[in-house]
């Protein structure tokens, strides 16, 4: 049986909490191996959309898809093949480094022998090792980042979402934090991360933006500022900002 081509894809997802329409009509589709960008202003619908993406929250109309599973029918099937790395660091502050990720790896089911040698592996691979007695809590965001991805791979799934990942952390960590992302990609990994931050989208192969729950522009960062005539995606953001507004 071939994989399917798109890694993530809905049609018409739609989630109302009583009148009020958080996500409306949301169509989209992630290639495999692609780093999609999805992004919108405080409020827009992101991380409604990532939830249910992710299994953790039924949809209330409109169907969608990841890793080849039904998001309404399958969640658990979903979890089992995704990462998922929350806008709010998640980890327990009151644990050391490696007791968060044998504690987690634990949680995907990992068996004992496996587990170790994941752990090893992402305290080397997000440069760890020297941090692995440190407690949480006293780490600086930046590696509290790194922490909380290299949790969220120990059971290598194929498809990574990341909700607003470099909230609160300096430049330089989240350039690193981009590079981090890069590799993985390259890896074969499908990236499905929302920002806020609209320089972040440079580093997307697509890029979708919402207002209002709706995605009102879908392409690749160059095509969408071709369109516009614009420099940057800050400009092609405000820009559609406005007109939907003038709309």
């Amino acid at each position: 049986m071939t994989a399917p081509e798109y890694a993530v894809e809905t049609r018409d997802l739609t989630r109302r909490f009583g009148n009020f329409v958080a996500v409306n009509k949301v169509t989209i589709a992630v290639r495999r191996g692609e780093i999609f960008g999805f992004l919108g202003a405080n409020g827009a619908g992101k991380t409604t959309t990532i939830r249910m993406l992710c299994g953790l929250l039924k949809p209330t109309g409109g169907e969608g898809r990841v890793a080849g599973f039904d998001i309404g029918r399958e969640g658990e099937k979903v979890k089992r093949h995704i990462g998922y790395m929350s806008q709010k660091f998640s980890l327990y502050n009151d644990l050391k480094v490696e007791e968060n990720l044998y504690f987690f790896g634990s949680v995907y089911g990992l068996p004992e022998r496996q587990l170790k040698t994941q752990v090893v592996a992402a305290l080397e691979r997000f440069g760890l090792s020297d941090v692995r007695q440190e407690m949480t809590g006293r780490l600086p965001p930046g590696w509290k980042q790194r922490l909380a991805l290299g949790s969220a791979l120990l059971h290598e799934p194929e498809i990574i979402f990341l909700d607003e990942p470099t909230g609160g952390v300096d430049p330089l960590a989240r350039r690193s934090f981009w590079d981090t992302i890069h590799r993985l990609a390259a890896d074969g990994k499908t990236i499905f991360v929302t920002t806020h931050y609209m320089d972040e989208a440079e580093y997307c192969d697509r890029i979708s933006i919402m207002r209002d729950g709706r995605v009102i522009a879908l392409d690749t960062p160059s095509s969408l500022k071709e369109r516009l005539g614009k420099a940057t995606v800050q400009d092609l953001f405000i820009e559609l900002m406005r007109r939907e507004e003038v709309e």
